[in-house]
């Protein structure tokens, strides 16, 4: 049984279908055909492409406005080239280990390396109504978001080289395992009836222990806590939140698979939940600070919508309130407790995505019901305490994947690349020193902080800049 979307698992109807393929293709592929919903794929193609919007441009533009003016152009670097790096990394292999034929509960096959044997034909195992390779667009789109969270966490500092390799590494030895456990057919916490409807432990808790680790491995920022880093153009982030809900509404609504009252449901869930976890988030912050922000409203929204997003298709909107409102207050405080604690997280990807995707876990195993979805489970509130347990069950195994691997890779690419800048690469920017580019030809000198001669106040040539900067 789906744990997104309620569909059966491969049966007599895929062993029928297997030995007609077999027997007679031309029939089969008849059959197939028949099957397909077109409805349905449309959507999930739509769905597809609105997931693909949230990477590059709308977590690149959020992210990207919320650093320092000259890391602008390579914390947008970050999240396009994830982007492309995991579009060939999911078709390569990527898809095979994550849905393949099932090896132990723990992994899938190499049976599908390549896009072998995905193609028009539905598996019904995944989704019975669209084609596979349809199934497997969509699920790309997932795999190649979540690493790219995890930049927020060390922004304004690592080697653009030593980037490329992790995230080509944690989305193989993370990401693709873990999807598998929960999603796979035959993955243990599917099978144990751990419910995540769209990757509250797959994506968030999972990038948010991860960001974690990089934090403290990589250490902090030069000059945190010692003098200002403020977001260098907050429409910029705004605009980047507001693409994110937009784009959220594929994340979520497109994991039912189909278009049906499930995928209504997570839609108005959705929605629900990042307006009161912005309106909770602002409230918090008005309270504590006495004044509500801008960055605020948005960091809340997408709060509450990293919250939602295991229980959306799964419980009410009144539920969904409830999920949002406390996501908003508390993400709110993880955020502020960061100082505290003593480490730099530099875009809140530990208090947003870590903290609000553990909530929102936690919250499915309260307020889930069957009502909703029949393919789901009762929560603690309808009646069933130990879906509670299987929620903390699937936490826990999501951070003892993600925290050791992830803290084994950083390791490793240190001893192949190193991890960070030099200190005075930092100091200069990683848009110039890892790009050769300026973000901005106007409004501000093109180094950031370091103002050029008067004699090279004209067009910028980034490189030879650069040394007269350092020689300087």
């Amino acid at each position: 049984m789906s744990s997104r979307s309620g569909r059966g698992s491969f049966g007599l109807a895929g062993a029928a279908s297997a030995t007609l393929l077999l027997l007679y293709p031309r029939a089969a592929q008849a059959e197939a055909a028949a099957a397909i919903d077109k409805g349905d794929t449309a959507w999930v193609l739509i769905c597809s492409a609105l997931v693909l919007l949230m990477t590059a441009p709308g977590l690149a533009l959020f992210y990207g406005g919320m650093v320092r003016q000259k890391n602008a152009l390579a914390t947008l670097m970050q999240s396009f080239v994830v982007l492309c790096l995991v579009s060939i990394q999911w078709v390569l292999f990527g898809y095979s280990l994550a849905f393949g034929p099932d090896k132990g509960g723990l992994l899938g096959g190499l049976e599908f390396a390549g896009l072998r044997g995905v193609g028009a034909a539905p598996n019904a195992a995944y989704a019975a109504t669209i084609p596979h390779q349809a199934f497997m667009l969509f699920q790309m789109m997932f795999a190649a978001i979540t690493p790219a969270l995890i930049t927020g966490a060390f922004a304004e500092r690592k080697k653009f080289s030593a980037f490329v390799l992790f995230a080509l590494l944690w989305t193989t030895l993370v990401y693709d395992p873990l999807a598998h456990w929960v999603w796979g057919n035959g993955g243990f916490l599917r099978k144990l009836g751990a419910l995540d409807f769209a990757g509250g432990t797959v994506v968030h808790i999972s990038s948010g222990v991860s960001a974690l680790t990089c934090a403290i491995v990589i250490g902090k920022r030069k000059g945190y806590g010692q003098k200002p880093m403020p977001p260098h153009n907050l429409p910029l982030t705004v605009i980047g939140a507001g693409l994110l809900w937009f784009g959220w509404f594929g994340f979520n609504a497109g994991s039912a698979l189909e278009a049906s009252g499930v995928a209504v449901n997570a839609f108005v869930t959705t929605n629900t939940a990042a307006a009161s976890a912005a309106l909770a988030w602002m409230a918090a912050e008005w309270m504590s600070r006495g004044k509500p922000t801008v960055l605020g409203m948005a960091s809340g929204a997408v709060a509450g919508l990293v919250a939602v997003t295991p229980a959306c298709g799964f419980v009410r909107p009144l539920a969904a309130i409830a999920i949002g409102g406390v996501a908003g207050a508390l993400c709110y405080a993880a955020c502020n407790l960061k100082a505290r604690l003593g480490y730099d997280d530099s875009l809140d990807v530990v208090g947003v995505h870590g903290v609000g995707g553990t909530w929102g876990a936690l919250a499915t195993g309260l307020f889930a019901s069957v009502a909703v979805n029949a393919a789901g489970a009762d929560g603690l509130l309808a009646g069933n305490p130990a879906q509670l347990w299987k929620q903390l069950a699937a936490i826990g195994a999501t951070i003892a994947l993600a925290v050791p691997v992830t803290f084994g890779i950083l390791k490793l690419v240190d001893a192949l690349l190193g991890l960070r800048v030099t200190a005075e690469d930092e100091m200069t920017g990683l848009d110039l020193s890892q790009h050769s580019e300026s973000a901005y030809a106007l409004g501000g000198p093109p180094l950031g902080e370091h103002v050029l001669p008067p004699s090279r106040a004209g067009a910028v040539d980034a490189p030879a800049a650069l040394r007269e900067v350092r020689s300087s």
